[in-house]
């Protein structure tokens, strides 16, 4: 199988919820139309939450992000079509995916216990990623995988977290983002709360230790000003 993911943008004056609802309307059409697979994570009145990296003030916001995975993405074409009157804009990757924590891997959430359909509990967070002109893909990559995934997972309390490398984009004036990430977080306070989401015991020590592990390791392989992240919903529309 293929994983795709496209990331949405809303129309003028389309509201988190509806494009929620659109997509999940539109889920059965793309399963018909291939969809082996089917993730859409959406910036909705459910998951209205400040994130650590928000866009500027003047650029469009990624409302939505859906994930497929497919036989073949060269066949994409009836897949896109189903997207393109939901939104004003989608933006296409060929990506590589790491599941590298899912629910139950840890003691932050148990196994999944919900139906496709359903909300997830807690709060996503997408987050994209620019590799700097600084640096070779070999090196990015290995900061990314080697430093920057297991120091994130022993300071963070994540439930699951989805490791997605762009591949290359596959529709126009997609922007250039090389990692796509997911991170499902407990609840709110895990994004908002500087010592849940450092994992602290409280004291401004320790949050200061982990926190300049963490921006050390970012620091290394990222230009903080060009690292964009959403607070969203997460719906496992198909997951088998």
């Amino acid at each position: 199988m293929e994983k795709l993911v496209y990331l949405l943008t809303a129309k003028p004056g389309q509201s988190g919820d509806a494009l929620r609802d659109a997509l999940l309307a539109a889920a059965p059409a793309l399963v018909d139309r291939g969809a082996l697979r089917l993730v859409a994570n959406v910036a909705d009145s459910d998951a209205a939450v400040p994130v650590p990296m928000p866009a500027p003030a003047d650029e469009a916001p990624v409302a939505a992000e859906v994930a497929l995975f497919v036989d073949c993405h060269d066949r994409r074409g009836p897949l896109e079509a189903i997207l393109a009157p939901l939104c004003a804009r989608s933006a296409g990757y060929l990506v590589s995916e790491a599941l590298y924590r899912d629910y139950g891997g840890n003691e932050f959430a148990p196994p999944r216990d919900w139906p496709d359909g359903r909300r997830s509990p807690g709060v996503l967070m997408l987050t994209l990623l620019e590799r700097p002109a600084r640096m070779t893909k070999e090196a990015w990559l290995a900061h990314w995988h080697g430093v920057q995934s297991p120091v994130s997972e022993e300071l963070q309390p994540r439930m699951r977290y989805v490791r997605n490398e762009v591949i290359r984009p596959l529709t126009a004036d997609a922007p250039p983002w090389e990692g796509i990430v997911d991170e499902c977080w407990p609840s709110a306070a895990h994004l908002t709360d500087p010592h849940r989401f450092y994992r602290t015991d409280g004291s401004a020590e320790q949050l200061r230790t982990n926190l300049k592990r963490m921006l050390d390791s970012v620091r290394g392989f990222l230009d903080l000003p060009r690292i964009r992240s959403y607070a969203m919903s997460e719906y496992l529309l198909k997951s088998r």
